[in-house]
């Protein structure tokens, strides 16, 4: 018996050091006040004869909480004996080490412990409906940022391996530039009214944060922590991928390129784990796990995942191809610059959005936009899409409530011709630089001219100018019969890189668009380094052509400067380029909005990306930004965009010559290089167009 009780106190002074530590705090307190109150209670001294034991008991606490307290059992130190004052100074004296010190002692340390443990993020979370970030990297904090121009409060707790005090920094950072941003233009916006008016509508609209961000350190691979932050109960579960560029010191930085090269192993462990919690009958139903992937690799494995792990209403995996959908929507920014603006607005949570539900209806979708025209205007009835027998109905507008709202259609008389031969005019693209986009930034071209190629004349015209290796890991472009060329040129050959651009926009007439691309493949101090030097020597050959010659037309030279660090934004913009992409931002807008309506999956991966060989012609659907001297065989009058609407989308249906139908939902405008999305009430949108303006359509062509 005594050996069992031997070994149980070794395993629990292992194991709960700090239990038995006080237990063993109480367990003697308790013994010394039985003794105690026992040698009080049987001195019997004068005025205490009578004392029972459980008086002496209270008169043992007493002293020890209150030394003064010792006249409840001696009454008169003078004429009191020897024996009772030692027993009563040793009770107080032991009694104020064993219990109060000591007991006070172990709480102050159990509350250090709990502060210290809530810190490190070790307490389990109750919470449910929130969003889960596992891992970090340049896009995440985007992502939270996104979530502030959201219409209802959200919770977004983060589980990282390491670094937390450091995101917690970058991400109150983020928000705060966010929020007094938004709040300076609301303060721009009212400035003319009266002292207290103004202060009143700023108090009304301010900008508010509606985002809690916790952010725990832990190990993303443990179930238990895992289930700490209540990931069986979230709506959505985002599983990013490190960061190659995430260290300053090169080794480390080559190291991580050369792994994340072959494929992320890590971002599959964690989508096993996840999916393994989600899919389990005690979990939240509708759960969405959105995994990023930047390899073949990690993609084919995580395919397989989908196919072992997901349940139908249960755990739904989203696979976001990151590099792939860059590569398209960089290429599309080459052929139509003003998509930067656009996307930046339909990809947000800010401003005119797509938005979805599921449609019951049977109609086609040429019905669908009549029908719903009929009775709305203050929403585009963007397309309908099928999904796993399920219909979805898409729109665009500013909230979910426009979709709703009703409003007789006025009948117009609005004549409206178009082109029926409308064609593209060639693309020309100047690329400086590369990064991992960069197979895909061409498969992106090459898509756009399968579609738009006419006989045997190339749609697309493209130069790159890159370094030696980088070249040559493409081959040169070799497999892209639309570039026309290739420069070798390293960025610190200043002569050859600028006389290169220079005679391409000298020997090509039309619109020039120059892509800058950012090296994501570098440590985290050379960042954008070789974009920024780029962008001067463009500025400055843009500057010398303008005073040479009076006829060369600034406009016609559309330079798109990638960059991934946003901080370097205003650096780009003193440049006079307005036209920067930080490209991460997309991705973390488009993750958000995934994150909360799946659906919207389908439509982007619809929009970003040409039809597919071999597929039906013109089957899927685009945003096309066209010239309104060339879409339009007469000029349109002067309407409302409620009428433009609906007047293009009636010419558009009609077939041409091929049989074709090429039905069309006008999304906006481009006047003077200011872009205006249709949302709201469109009988208040005015639309006055000249032929230099362009249109922004949503078709199939």
């Amino acid at each position: 018996m005594f050996k069992k009780l031997k070994e149980w106190i070794s395993v629990q002074l292992v194991k709960n050091p700090g239990r038995m530590v006080l237990a063993g705090i109480l367990l003697f307190n308790i013994v010394f006040f039985f003794i105690a109150s026992g040698i009080i209670s049987a001195l019997s001294l004068k005025g205490t004869e009578s004392m029972s034991f459980i008086e002496a008991a209270f008169c043992t606490i007493t002293m020890i909480l209150d030394p003064g307290c010792i006249s409840f059992v001696v009454s008169d130190i003078g004429t009191a004996g020897v024996t009772i004052t030692i027993v009563c100074v040793v009770i107080v004296v032991v009694g104020m080490i064993s219990f109060t010190g000591a007991v006070i002692g172990y709480v102050t340390n159990y509350i250090s412990n709990f502060i210290e443990n809530a810190n490190a993020g070790k307490r389990k979370l109750y919470l449910s409906n929130h969003f889960v970030l596992i891992n970090w990297n340049s896009r995440a904090s985007e992502i939270v940022n996104d979530m502030l121009y959201t219409e209802k409060k959200q919770r977004v707790v983060v589980l990282v391996p390491d670094r937390k005090q450091e995101i917690e920094k970058e991400i109150e950072e983020r928000l705060a530039d966010t929020i007094a941003q938004e709040n300076k233009a609301v303060m721009e916006k009212y400035k003319d009214l009266g002292y207290f008016a103004r202060k009143r509508a700023i108090r009304k609209n301010r900008f508010k944060r509606n985002v809690t961000v916790l952010v725990r350190e832990g190990d993303v691979f443990s179930s238990k922590q895992l289930r700490d932050i209540a990931l069986d109960k979230a709506r959505s579960i985002i599983v990013l991928e490190g960061d190659i560029n995430g260290s300053s010191c090169k080794y480390e930085t080559a190291e991580r390129k050369n792994e994340m090269g072959k494929g992320n192993s890590l971002t599959v462990k964690t989508l096993m784990q996840v999916a393994d919690i989600t899919a389990a009958e005690s979990s939240a139903d509708n759960q969405r796990i959105i995994v990023e992937i930047t390899d073949v690799w990690t993609w084919d494995i995580v395919s397989k995942i989908i196919k072992a792990k997901q349940v139908e209403g249960k755990c739904n995996i989203i696979p976001v191809r990151v590099n792939e959908v860059l590569g398209q929507i960089l290429s599309q920014f080459c052929l139509m610059p003003e998509l930067n603006a656009v996307y930046s607005e339909l990809f947000s949570n800010k401003g005119a959005e797509f938005y979805s539900e599921q449609y019951d209806g049977d109609e086609n979708e040429i019905d669908f936009v009549k029908n719903y025209y009929k009775e709305h205007n203050h929403a585009l009835p963007v397309t309908i899409m099928e999904k796993d027998n399920k219909r979805f109905a898409y729109y665009l507008c500013d909230s979910y409530k426009d979709v709703y709202k009703k409003s007789s259609a006025k009948p117009f008389d609005y004549p409206v011709e178009l082109k029926k031969e409308y064609w593209l005019e060639q693309r020309k693209v100047i690329i400086l630089g590369h990064n991992s986009k960069s197979k895909f930034i061409m498969d992106g071209f090459e898509a756009f001219s399968r579609e738009w190629k006419r006989g045997d004349e190339e749609i697309v015209d493209i130069l790159v100018v890159d370094n030696k290796e980088s070249l040559e890991k493409m081959n040169y472009y070799k497999e892209y019969p639309f570039v026309s060329k290739t420069v070798q040129a390293d960025i610190y050959e200043k002569d050859l890189l600028c006389s290169t651009i220079e005679q391409y926009v000298d020997e090509h007439n039309g619109d020039i668009s120059i892509l800058i691309l950012s090296d994501d493949m570098v440590s985290s101090d050379n960042l954008d380094a070789g974009a920024l030097a780029n962008l001067v020597y463009v500025r400055d050959i843009i500057d010398k052509k303008t005073k040479e010659n009076d006829k060369f037309v600034d406009k016609k030279i559309d330079v798109i400067v990638e960059i991934i660090n946003p901080k370097h934004h205003d650096i780009v913009n003193s440049y006079s380029i307005k036209n920067v992409v930080i490209s991460n931002r997309y991705i973390s807008k488009m993750v958000t909005q995934i994150s909360e309506v799946e659906a919207l999956y389908d439509l982007y991966n619809d929009i970003l990306s040409y039809d597919e060989e071999g597929a039906e012609e013109y089957s899927s659907k685009e945003v096309y930004v066209k010239k309104v001297w060339r879409y339009f065989e007469t000029m349109p009058t002067p309407t409302t965009a409620e009428v433009f609407v609906r007047a293009i989308f009636e010419e558009s249906i009609k077939k041409d010559k091929y049989g074709y139908l090429n039905p069309t939902i006008v999304l906006g405008y481009v006047k003077d290089g200011k872009i205006t999305i249709f949302s709201g009430d469109l009988s208040r949108i005015p639309v006055d167009l000249k032929p230099s303006d362009k249109v922004i359509l949503f078709s199939p062509h």
